[in-house]
């Protein structure tokens, strides 16, 4: 289902995915075009840039990780970054991404696409406080456009603290959220410029130790 969206050659070229992937990912795109016009899963004028704004934004993630075979995405939404990821990994020995998403139309989005598209996703139609516990092995913990940098380490400091590491992508207001969180966590992080956009970062928590006093 090869399609002729702005970018896409050049997005996976980039990638360096099989054809199989490749196809996978083509046929992301239709169900997200499909679903779409009734459920609004991404911002209607970013949906003509799928390829360069949202998939070559995830698929930058799995290259900070090339080893990890155990992810957790969190707000998953329109599977972006999880879905993505999960599509990329298919065919990795063990790999496997859970995605939580408490909207129940959304999760139903997430649970038809992997199932289409033989992702190696498990979809937890939940609040993310009710099932973080649950989570353990994860060794890369990812949101994109969920919360500020505090909330996310709110809800994940028990697996960064077990040895899991965050990606967080986060746009111009990067300096902001890391001083806000600063104010509350004692955390170590660094910035990893994005490929796809030259004003945002990635914020890679690699520890937390917890509140402060």
């Amino acid at each position: 289902m090869r399609t002729n969206a702005p970018g896409r050659d050049a997005v996976l070229r980039e990638s360096a995915v099989s054809r199989e992937t490749a196809d996978a990912l083509d046929l992301y795109v239709a169900q997200l075009t499909r679903w779409q016009a009734i459920k609004n899963l991404v911002g209607p004028s970013t949906l003509a840039e799928v390829w360069t704004r949202h998939i070559a934004d995830s698929l930058q993630l799995l290259a900070l990780a090339p080893d990890a075979t155990r992810w957790l995405d969190l707000g998953s939404g329109a599977g972006i970054p999880g879905l993505i990821l999960a599509i990329a990994g298919r065919g990795r020995p063990g790999f496997r991404v859970d995605l939580v998403e408490s909207n129940g139309r959304k999760g139903a989005f997430l649970q038809e696409t992997a199932r289409l598209t033989g992702a190696p996703a498990r979809v937890h139609v939940a609040r993310i406080e009710t099932v973080i516990a649950r989570f353990d092995d994860a060794q890369i913990v990812t949101a994109r456009a969920l919360a500020p940098l505090s909330q996310l380490l709110s809800w994940t400091a028990p697996l960064l603290k077990n040895g899991a590491t965050g990606l967080f992508p986060k746009g111009r207001d990067v300096s902001t959220e890391l001083t806000e969180a600063g104010e509350r966590w004692k955390f170590e992080a660094d910035l990893i410029p994005s490929r796809t956009d030259s004003e945002a970062r990635i914020v890679r928590v690699s520890s937390v130790s917890g509140l402060l006093p």
